[in-house]
């Protein structure tokens, strides 16, 4: 693809999140997650786009953890973030042994790495004054996780746009939540990003290797495979579902039919 042609194609779907989920707002801090990965590089691209052109003004803090994951090198990305001249930290942590140590034998440290980098970039949310937390997951990590979710978990459940998180301090945002993953791939490679390779990112689990070759056969029949399931996510029909919750016909008194 053109890259004026594919830059265009990543800031609109942004931008389309931006309205349909207020992401952005006027007066907002921003602080971007930038792990050095394809996904969390072209988050950081297109906000700083949506920055130089919004009518509103907000501003963007990008942060690095260093998880001290063996042959770990940030050189790259400080030296990039530096010669973008974008305001950003590099804190150290080495959540690796504490993940590792707490990782049953023959599971994966999804878990456990999700919930040390979750509470390192919220503490460091608080520190640079920072009200949202910005995340770089696409179109396929949220149809992949709602997959997964309902088949390997019995729930509907997926990655939202927008959350407040659990200490109420803060709110995470996903901008990406329209782009296509390999549109990512390819933003990357012509922008020359300095990808940071993940050696813990690299074990991941069987189910999403799974759910990811399940969604290549079912695209290979259907293009529009992807899409729908991502609109299916904003077209919820609560009345079909078994959720009692959702449903106030499920707690009524009335004496079934026979």
């Amino acid at each position: 693809m053109h890259q004026r042609r594919l830059e265009q194609r990543i800031l609109k779907e942004l931008n389309r999140a931006n309205r349909d989920f207020g992401l952005i707002g006027e007066g907002d801090r921003i602080l971007v997650a930038v792990s050095g990965g394809k996904d969390s590089w072209g988050l950081l691209w297109a906000l700083r786009r949506l920055q130089a052109a919004a009518p509103y003004s907000f501003e963007l803090f990008a942060f690095h953890l260093d998880q001290g994951q063996p042959g770990h090198d940030p050189s790259r990305l400080d030296a990039f973030l530096r010669e973008q001249e974008v305001p950003y930290e590099i804190e150290r942590q080495d959540t690796y042994t504490r993940v590792v140590e707490r990782t049953e034998p023959g599971k994966v440290f999804c878990v456990w790495c999700a919930r040390f980098r979750r509470a390192i970039l919220y503490k460091a949310a608080t520190r640079h004054q920072c009200n949202k937390v910005a995340l770089g997951h696409h179109r396929e990590d949220t149809i992949e996780t709602l997959l997964l979710n309902i088949l390997f978990s019995g729930q509907i459940k997926a990655m939202p746009p927008r959350l407040v998180a659990d200490d109420k301090a803060h709110e995470v945002i996903r901008p990406l939540i329209y782009v296509p993953e390999d549109e990512l791939a390819e933003l990357a490679q012509k922008m020359e990003f300095p990808i940071l390779p993940c050696s813990l990112c690299g074990s991941q689990d069987a189910q999403r290797k799974y759910i990811k070759r399940l969604l290549v056969q079912l695209s290979a029949d259907s293009r529009h495979v992807r899409g729908n399931l991502l609109a299916a996510l904003g077209q919820v029909h609560p009345s079909h579902l078994f959720d009692k919750r959702l449903n106030p016909l499920y707690n009524s008194k009335r004496e079934p039919p026979l």
